[in-house]
């Protein structure tokens, strides 16, 4: 297990997304997953009300839903680490006081608990006045029905903004953020926000961590049939940079007798400060792919090689 930030939340180092769950996996399959990542020693899940309100036929808290009857049918409340996210769920968007409380109710609701233990400010709303959001943040911590919060999709000023107001004003302060980082994708995350994670002791939760599948080494040509509503995402990095990158995760796997996949999380959660990435799964034979990251420690030489592959 490993802390989030300043928080005393102790997580799995592998975050399990469930983006999926109600969209391309249904309860059945999602319960299964679950199942799987508990008896790995998963404890730690990520969704976020809007998930997946863009499915046809869905209106959003699916995931959250799902999750809630997980937690019940287990008798696994206690023993998890539930986040979830705000501001993007059709009917409750923004970071305003009073959809603060209401999606947070809405939440709670659906994931069938008195508490989420790690609530996002999913993207950002620049409509509202910082102070009021920190304020409305920190009632539902006063209140015991939150945690700690967290940011994602928040420009690295905004962030540091939050945190600076929070400090002077004495309200909750953001522990975590989750923003895109992945061996194929560094840029943003390297150059604008890892010095103000370092600095803030913030915790780092990588999202499209497998880079929407492609480096789980599973698309490797163009006429690659695509199963996955990511697939056409994850062919978007099949240039020649992806092509050094894929050659260098098989070069680590077979050294390792491991997955790609399980590689690329492992570099992932080296880099300073990141505690989880997150992955997602439909089957628990995806699942399966994921795990072997959590005990996979790299070499600093591999870890230098897999950096070097993807410098662009």
């Amino acid at each position: 297990m490993t802390t989030i930030g300043s928080s005393d939340l102790e997580v799995f180092p592998l975050n399990l997304g469930t983006n999926v769950f109600g969209w391309t996996a249904g309860q059945d399959d999602s319960f299964a997953v679950l199942d799987a990542y508990s008896a790995a020693g998963g404890n730690f899940v990520d969704t976020a009300d809007m998930y997946s309100q863009w499915a046809p036929g869905n209106s959003g808290g699916e995931s959250e839903t799902i999750i809630g009857a997980w937690l019940a049918a287990r008798g696994k409340r206690d023993e998890f680490v539930v986040a979830t996210k705000l501001s993007a769920l059709n009917g409750f968007k923004g970071l305003s006081a009073s959809n603060i409380k209401a999606a947070a109710e809405g939440s709670l609701r659906r994931l069938g608990t008195d508490r989420i233990d790690l609530y996002y400010a999913h993207y950002d709303d620049e409509s509202t006045p910082i102070e009021e959001t920190l304020t409305a943040f920190d009632a539902l911590v006063k209140e015991g029905k939150v945690r700690y919060i967290a940011a994602s999709n928040l420009a690295p000023e905004r962030i540091a903004e939050s945190l600076a107001i929070s400090d002077r004003e004495g309200l909750a302060r953001y522990v975590a953020i989750q923003p895109h980082y992945s061996l194929v994708e560094r840029r943003e995350y390297e150059a604008d926000y890892a010095a103000l994670a370092a600095k803030e002791n913030l915790g780092v939760l990588p999202y499209w961590s497998l880079a929407k599948g492609f480096l789980t080494g599973k698309y490797r040509d163009a006429a690659t049939p695509g199963d996955s509503p990511r697939a056409a995402g994850a062919l978007a990095y099949l240039d020649d940079r992806g092509h050094r990158v894929l050659a260098a995760l098989d070069d680590v796997a077979a050294a390792h007798a491991t997955t790609v996949a399980a590689v690329a999380l492992a570099w992932l959660t080296a880099q300073p400060n990141v505690v989880a990435p997150i992955a997602s799964a439909r089957t628990p034979e995806q699942l399966a792919d994921l795990l072997p990251s959590v005990d996979l420690k790299l070499t600093d030489a591999e870890i230098a090689a897999l950096t070097s592959a993807s410098e662009l």
